[in-house]
């Protein structure tokens, strides 16, 4: 198989298009350990009746890993946002009942999202009494078995030509609290410099689900420090400003 034309681009990864598959390459330096655990994450979601690219094979692709997947032809729920702006109410009344499908799955064979979490805010550059108050606050969440997926936001869902959904991306899926995936999906929305968006999302989330706001909010600083590991330089400033537990008790 050969990676033909070029769909997107990182660092460590690139996107090919090939007929009907989707190539996900990683770069020669990526962890196999992690490539493997994506594509075991992805493969239990298909277990599920959610709209997801099936995955054909896992196989090394000029000389570097790759997971191979059915190309989902469509448009991106944020490209559709971009272009239809009147339409954007509409639109993120689609993505939170999407997130709340996915909420209502359970894949018991995903890591645990708290077992995740602890680890990156024991990982984060934090002082010891800041990762004290946030594994505590962790520790005292109620623990819950949805379906997480980790980067849910506008650009991970497709619609294609009929209007069917497909959900992409499952690496960081997990299985926990729902409000944190929603508390990531609202970070995410803000550090793509759509602050009001991420309001209204939030509000309309808490009213679909029955969920109090301060209960996301309680949340936040738990994710953003989870964030905080890999996070790019330019985000760091503002998901520190997130981390200040006392603002949330």
């Amino acid at each position: 198989m050969k990676a033909e034309k070029l769909i997107f681009s990182r660092s460590d990864k690139k996107i090919y298009r090939n007929g009907d598959k989707l190539i996900k390459l990683f770069d020669e330096n990526y962890s196999k350990a992690n490539i493997l655990n994506e594509a075991l994450n992805h493969a239990r979601v298909e277990e599920t009746n959610l709209n997801v690219p099936k995955i054909r094979s896992i196989e090394v692709v000029e000389g570097k890993w790759a997971i191979v997947l059915d190309y989902i032809e469509g448009e991106t729920l944020q490209s559709l946002m971009n272009k239809n702006p009147d339409k954007k109410d509409e639109y993120l009344n689609l993505f939170v009942d999407l997130q709340r499908t996915v909420f209502s799955k359970n894949v018991p064979m995903l890591n645990k999202l708290k077992d995740k979490m602890n680890g990156k805010i024991s990982e984060a550059n934090l002082d010891a009494s800041t990762r004290y108050e946030l594994h505590t606050r962790l520790d005292s969440m109620p623990k819950h078995k949805h379906l997480c997926h980790g980067d849910f936001n506008p650009s991970n869902i497709i619609i294609t030509a009929d209007g069917t959904p497909y959900i992409i991306d499952w690496a960081h899926a997990t299985q926990g609290n729902s409000s944190a995936d929603v508390a990531r999906s609202y970070l995410l929305f803000y550090l793509a410099g759509e602050s009001e968006l991420a309001d209204k999302y939030l509000k309309l989330y808490c009213k679909k689900s029955d969920t109090a706001i301060q209960y996301v909010q309680r949340w936040i600083p738990i994710v953003a420090a989870s964030r905080l590991v890999k996070a790019p330089e330019a985000e760091e400033q503002f998901l520190r400003g997130w981390i200040d537990v006392v603002d949330y008790e």
